[in-house]
């Protein structure tokens, strides 16, 4: 049995979709409602959902921010957002930790795919949204934002060197390799090593 909780300001969107995963959803499942966005936030503090559906316009919503929020209080839970806003908005909650999107003119075919890929594949997200996605991605860990002396430091961090081992192999000092691998977890927009040697790992 999945536990869903739908929370949308408008009756005729709760019903309508509740009416849609109870007929078609091929898991059998439990449906909550929430007309504003605290009474979301207090649900999801007592029961345990596989399943959050929210609007982005929902009645006190905190936009953003509700994504951070509300997964702190179930760290599993996913969030599908629906709404009338075009996908590049979606995309912004998706890289919150939104699990996907879907429009609110989408038909019913569409609802049943995306609730049934979250609780199968984990995401749901279009093509285009993919696609965008993926770029994004490419976009933000970019290495040739790196100067060569950066690259040279980026990619001896990578292969499993310390500040010392770099300091000693490049003749520079301790502070100057401190320095640039600051710089460089700022240019790929990165806080650890570990989000270092994947963006390496996926270079090769």
């Amino acid at each position: 049995m999945k536990n869903i909780l739908i929370a949308d300001g408008h009756y005729v969107v709760r019903t309508g979709t509740a009416m849609v995963l109870e007929s078609k959803l091929q898991y059998p499942c439990n449906i909550d409602f929430a007309e504003t966005y605290l009474e979301a936030k207090d649900k999801v503090s007592k029961k345990t959902y596989d399943l959050l559906i929210i609007d982005i316009d929902i009645p006190q919503s905190i936009f953003k921010a509700m994504v951070k929020e509300l997964k702190k209080k179930q760290k599993q839970l996913k969030i599908l957002i629906f709404s009338t806003y075009d996908e590049n908005i979606g995309i912004q909650y998706i890289e919150e930790g939104a699990a996907g999107y879907l429009n609110k003119g989408a038909t019913e075919k569409d609802i049943i795919v995306g609730v049934t890929s979250i609780f199968e594949e984990g995401y749901y997200y279009t093509m285009d949204m993919m696609k965008k996605l993926v770029t994004q991605s490419t976009e933000l860990h970019s290495v040739e934002k790196l100067s060569k002396r950066e690259f040279q430091i980026f990619k001896l961090l990578a292969e499993g060197n310390g500040n010392i081992e770099i300091s000693n192999s490049l003749n520079l000092k301790m502070s100057t390799i401190s320095t640039y691998k600051k710089k460089i977890f700022e240019k790929l927009q990165i806080k650890s090593v570990v989000d270092l040697v994947r963006i390496y790992d996926d270079m090769h």
